[in-house]
């Protein structure tokens, strides 16, 4: 099991710090899944039983210089390990005007990811400073837990205003209600709610637009009518991490409604797409 990879371009290795910065603001430990072409950042907290998921997909080719890897086995070509996402973006942190950035897997009394940061010196000789970031393997047994999650049957897809304007709107909502209410229908409105015994606040979106969908990729139920709201009630604080932890600046940014259920959003980049589930409250 051999992994080592580096990124040179200075473009490159700030866009893949704002990956990993987005995903540190989302959770606290996550899977690291390696593949011969793409790195997945996985958090699979069991949203049926009320905790949030993330999918967040990386092409390797349009991060790294470099990338070797070797997996478990011929036929099971990948790695899985478990680490916290701060003590990386900690790293990254430290390779801002760094000439080269190499990251492989080792064994130091447990398996880390080292991280090597070249840095530029006055001299001929250059400085490296070493991160061994703790990490646990994830044996084969368990990797079936961290399978890709599938798009589920919504009654509605938008598309999300601009998330900065969402963000400073629903920091102003935490400071009256815990949970908040998103509404959306097919002619592209949208709803901010937040309700209690002594206040109703409304903050209305209006022409966002609805994205079509490819048959297969998840579906929408096509007899509803385009006036009607499908509608989750969801944890505030959950919603306002989610759109503070934002370093990516997605191209497209869109939001999938199951009513009472969940609410799933999708954030896409040219080469990182972030895939994030909410329970609905009961």
């Amino acid at each position: 099991m051999r992994f080592r990879a580096k990124i040179v371009d200075v473009g490159c290795l700030n866009h893949f710090t704002r990956t990993i910065n987005t995903i540190t603001k989302l959770t606290k430990a996550c899977a690291l899944r390696l593949t011969v072409d793409k790195l997945y950042f996985i958090l699979n907290d069991r949203v049926a039983n009320g905790g949030v998921g993330m999918w967040c997909e990386l092409c390797q080719g349009n991060f790294f210089d470099e990338f070797q890897m070797e997996g478990v086995a011929a036929e099971h070509n990948e790695i899985y390990l478990e680490l916290t996402p701060e003590n990386l973006a900690r790293a990254l942190k430290a390779a801002q005007n760094a000439k080269a950035v190499k990251i492989k897997l080792t064994n130091k009394h447990c398996p880390c990811l080292t991280v090597a940061v070249e840095l530029p010196s006055l001299s001929s000789s250059s400085r490296i400073v070493t991160h061994d970031i703790p990490a646990r393997v994830i044996p084969r047994k368990l990797w079936s837990d961290f399978s890709e999650p599938i798009i589920p049957d919504f009654d509605v897809s938008i598309y999300l205003p601009a998330l900065k304007t969402m963000k400073s709107i629903v920091e102003r909502m935490k400071n009256i209600s815990n949970s908040i209410v998103i509404e959306a229908n097919r002619n592209g409105d949208m709803n901010l709610k937040i309700e209690t015994e002594l206040v109703s606040v409304t903050t209305h979106f209006k022409e966002l637009g609805n994205p079509p969908w490819v048959s297969g990729t998840g579906s929408q139920n096509s007899t509803q009518d385009p006036e009607s709201m499908a509608k989750a009630c969801i944890d505030i604080k959950k919603f306002l991490q989610f759109l503070a932890g934002q370093h990516v600046n997605p191209t497209k940014a869109l939001c999938n409604i199951v009513s009472e259920r969940m609410v799933h959003f999708i954030l896409l980049h040219e080469d990182v797409s972030l895939q994030y589930f909410i329970p609905a409250l009961a």
